[in-house]
């Protein structure tokens, strides 16, 4: 049978009583497929449905064929031989018992028809870039992005007939992607793939919309799809425009209609006071004249709802995709105010920062650099969760950092109760009212940070520690476009716009690292931190 994924009248809610995805049907064939939504829409969830991670709390899920799952937060055990992650080891073992004379049955029972299972392990590492680390090294021995490559190199090697990828370039280099392109543009089964990364999304068959808890399709790859809704959009703009001219057209109606009815019953009322006609005549043609009177308004007020359902309608086809808008005057730092020195530091794992290197005043610092390369182990240097093996990282100013991870945030609290802890003397509706500009608006607040999308817990975290007390003076951000759509993405960069501090930023995503204005470029290159123009910046990043 042709693989596939039927989704049929699909509901999941989260233990606190938060709707994720209600009576959705969705079908995907072969082929690759984006499936694309803002965050919290339920993008991952119904990844995890799909992959049997999570069971819905209605409905059905069915799948044709083995499947195979990549999910946001890659975690390996770190002293796990690279063999073990790839799931070959006792095959590996049992082979290699072979080819050295012991011709137990149990053997030949464990490696099956995979004879060439070691070749094609190296080779589909070497196909990932990963050629370098072998069989033998431990997990702990690779770094983050890596590990991510390496987890996509033991679902090729067992070649499911469907593929769940989601946010698979997250801590990926420029390199590293490259590869992970690769595998996906030559990917024969059932793909869907949940990303942010446009380049990836450009290498699929067609998108898979999820808005509102419904999928709306669109063929053709990423560009196709944004062609599509721009002109969706401009159409559906323009559709506002018609319906707020009727709405305007009806109410003027409405009110004509009052004012004309309101000057016969004067006239009527003057006729009877003045007793100009029979009683019985005058009396006939009063009860007429108000049910005329009861039929035109009601006909006009009708008129009206109409044209108001017509522009709710209309409205509500237009997107509206919020942007956080925050005031953050605590946060400024006057130029040349000395905010950061590292002095002959020498970091674990073996990087370094040859000789002095000063931050001064709102400096905004690119960290960039290959998977490995120590950038992450720097910031964490900086931020005091890791000592130095040598040298000196001095801080000058309050410093908040939110790693890759998001750990900064209690898993068993809400989104209120998180920010709180970070500003313990805030009161509740300062919070509320602060954490209303993060789009966490009213019950949102309430939700607990375990039930957030990736995108959404980003923003809290983000917002707990922009709204920590003191003010942030220093902030480190470590890969945060990671797990962001495209609208969150724009948040983010229009909350940094409010931020008036020293910023560090590791990442690799380079359109987004230009456009909140970079001022200095930092490398981090073959163990050593070197600063670097922006006209270098065209590296493998």
């Amino acid at each position: 049978m042709t693989p596939a994924i039927t989704c049929t009248s699909l509901a999941f809610t989260w233990p606190d009583g938060t709707t994720v995805l209600e009576g959705l049907d969705v079908a995907f064939g072969p082929g690759r497929t984006g499936l694309v939504g803002v965050n919290g829409s339920g993008k991952s969830t119904l990844l995890k449905l799909i992959a049997g991670e999570l069971r819905p709390a209605d409905g059905a899920v069915r799948v044709v064929g083995e499947v195979g799952y990549l999910p946001q937060n890659v975690t390996l055990d770190t002293a796990l031989r690279v063999d073990e992650a790839l799931g070959i080891a006792a095959r590996r073992t049992a082979l290699h018992a072979i080819e050295a004379g012991d011709v137990a049955e149990e053997h030949f029972e464990t490696v099956g028809d995979d004879w060439d299972v070691e070749e094609r392990a190296l080779a589909t590492l070497g196909e990932l870039g990963l050629g370098h680390i072998g069989l033998e090294r431990t997990v702990g021995e690779v770094s983050g992005g890596e590990s991510v490559l390496l987890r996509l190199a033991a679902l090729l090697l067992r070649r499911p007939d469907v593929l769940l990828l989601d946010e698979p370039t997250n801590n990926l280099d420029l390199y590293a992607r490259r590869r992970l392109y690769a595998a996906v543009a030559n990917w024969p089964g059932v793909m869907v793939v949940v990303s942010h990364d446009r380049e990836l999304l450009d290498l699929v068959d067609q998108i898979a919309d999820l808005r509102a808890g419904e999928v709306t399709w669109y063929g053709g790859n990423f560009s196709a799809y944004e062609e599509a809704l721009a002109v969706e959009q401009e159409a559906a703009e323009r559709m506002v425009r018609v319906a707020e001219a009727d709405f305007r057209k009806q109410k003027r109606e409405l009110v004509d209609a009052q004012v004309k009815l309101a000057r016969r019953k004067r006239y009527g009322q003057k006729m009877w006071d003045q007793k100009r006609e029979p009683k019985i005549v005058m009396g006939a043609r009063k009860r007429a004249a108000q049910e005329s009177a009861g039929k035109h308004r009601i006909m006009h007020e009708e008129k009206l709802a109409e044209a108001r359902e017509r522009l709710d309608d209309a409205v509500e086809a237009v997107r509206d995709d919020d942007e956080i808008r925050v005031d953050l005057p605590y946060t400024a730092v006057p130029p040349g105010r000395g905010v950061l020195t590292l002095m002959d530091l020498e970091l674990e794992y073996g990087a370094r920062v040859n000789g002095g290197l000063d931050l001064r005043g709102p400096e905004r610092v690119a960290l960039i650099g290959r998977n490995g390369a120590g950038k992450t182990t720097l910031l964490r240097t900086i931020a005091g969760e890791l000592e130095p093996v040598s040298g000196e990282a001095a801080v000058h100013v309050p410093l908040r950092f939110l790693p890759q991870r998001l750990d900064v945030l209690a898993p068993e609290l809400t989104v209120a109760e998180n920010v709180a802890r970070f500003a313990p003397d805030a009161t509740n509706n300062r919070v509320r009212a602060r954490l209303a500009r993060f789009l966490f608006r009213g019950a949102r607040a309430d939700q607990k940070a375990e039930t957030l999308s990736g995108g959404e817990r980003f923003r809290a975290a983000l917002a707990a520690l922009m709204l920590a007390e003191p003010a942030p003076q220093l902030l480190m951000l470590d890969e945060p476009t990671n797990n962001l759509d495209m609208a969150s993405v724009r948040q983010l960069t229009t909350a940094l716009e409010s931020y008036e501090g020293a910023l560090i930023v590791a990442s690799h995503d380079l359109p987004f690292l230009e456009s909140i204005g970079i001022t200095r470029w930092l490398l981090m290159e073959e163990g050593e931190l070197k600063e670097i123009t922006t006209e270098a910046v065209g590296y493998p990043v």
